[in-house]
């Protein structure tokens, strides 16, 4: 068979004496292994595609060639069906098969060429495939991606601005419903992260970050001399930055109060007399360092306390708890007051006895309860019970 000779001649370079050939050997060899892998790629895709039409596996039960051949050479199904599709692409292209075949192009710049061409009308794609298999060769599949979305400036430029604009808004609507964030903290006082945002925000976020490590504003911050350069260090720190000085003014609510972070500490730490961790609302713990630090940057709210060390009440005057009502009732209760409920954060502040039933709107008489047991205090198909800790309990009515 063919893949017989094939397999000789791959012996045969294997076992060259790599270590003996010169710089200009080995780079004749790269770029010629490089030729030679677009072109068993371009076969493998060609033959997985007749496989698919011969239904290859169907004796054994496989529900596809491509599950068939996955499961035969233990590559992922996603990776065997990207070759049938690319077998089955390059029948539609075979300008773009023969220069794949030839080598004059690999499997990357091949799969982007063919995703920009297929996008556009039949009666141009001949002239647009035939004019970016030219820049392949003078382009990586990155950039190929980027001249893909310009094709009309050469086919057709009077029409270009307007498909630019339909393919942007379609990318822009796809990033947003891929917008991701995920924050995982491990324990050693690092929190990590990974978020995917669209093109616009990231440039902003770029910007934002790029005025907060530039040397001037360094050196107006920092003093003289302070000429850091844009590092993942500094833009780490910049981030920072960035978090802690955003007003809140400009968010909106959570439980009724500004997304602001509460931070309880002694006075006797505040003032450094002695070295206690500040507790954060949502429960994580910081140094009194930093806690004193955030507290000169940021204003302080004042609460009185009573002998008990509890905030003093305000009596019965108004309907809904004030904010620093809801500040000190957050502090107090550290979470959710539900039994068995740890949420923390975008807690409501419920009264204890019912404003309707003569309840105060005061300190004492308010609890936080997170959004899904606040409404199931509120329902009747349940009762709630507040046991002598002080948690609530939830038992549905027969």
């Amino acid at each position: 068979m063919a893949t017989a000779h094939v397999h000789q001649e791959l012996d045969a370079v294997a076992g060259a004496l790599v270590w003996s050939m010169d710089a200009s050997e080995t780079a004749q060899t790269l770029t010629e292994l490089s030729r030679a892998k677009a072109q068993i790629a371009e076969l493998e895709a060609r033959v997985a595609a007749h496989a698919d039409d011969l239904h290859v596996g169907q004796d054994v039960a496989a529900s596809s060639a491509a599950n068939w051949l996955a499961h035969q050479t233990k590559q992922t199904r996603t990776e065997t069906n990207r070759t049938v599709r690319l077998g089955h692409d390059l029948e539609l292209h075979p300008l773009m098969r023969a220069s794949l075949a030839a080598g004059r192009v690999c499997v990357d710049q091949a799969r982007v060429i063919i995703q920009a061409v297929d996008r556009l009308p039949a009666d141009v794609q001949p002239r647009a495939e035939q004019h970016l298999l030219a820049e392949a060769a003078h382009h990586d599949a990155k950039a190929l991606r980027v001249l893909g979305k310009r094709l009309y400036e050469v086919i057709d430029p009077d029409a270009a601005d307007a498909d630019e604009a339909v393919l942007l808004a379609r990318e822009e609507a796809a990033a947003m419903k891929a917008c991701r964030l995920t924050l995982r903290d491990d324990g050693h006082g690092q929190t990590h992260g990974r978020f995917t945002i669209p093109t616009f925000h990231g440039a902003a976020l770029r910007k934002m970050l790029a005025a907060l490590t530039a040397p001037k504003h360094q050196r107006a911050a920092h003093g003289a001399g302070v000429d850091r350069p844009p590092c993942p260090e500094a833009m780490g720190q910049a981030f920072c930055t960035l978090i802690e000085r955003y007003p809140v003014t400009q968010l909106p609510k959570l439980g009724g109060l500004n997304a602001t972070l509460v931070v309880t500490i002694t006075e006797d730490s505040l003032m450094g007399r002695v070295q206690q961790a500040g507790v954060l609302d949502t429960g994580d713990r910081i140094s009194p360092g930093m806690a004193r630090r955030l507290l000169c940057e940021a204003g302080v709210i004042p609460v009185v306390l009573g002998g008990d060390s509890m905030p003093i009440d305000v009596g019965r005057e108004r309907r809904f708890h004030p904010k620093y009502h809801r500040v000190a009732i957050l502090t107090r209760d550290q979470g959710c007051r539900a039994e068995g409920c740890d949420r923390r954060l975008g807690l409501h502040t419920h009264h204890e006895t019912r404003w309707a039933d003569g309840g105060t709107t005061t300190v004492d008489q308010g609890i936080s309860l997170c959004s899904w047991h606040h409404a199931r205090i509120h329902d009747s198909a349940y009762e709630a019970r507040t046991q002598p800790t002080g948690k609530v309990t939830f038992h549905r009515r027969t």
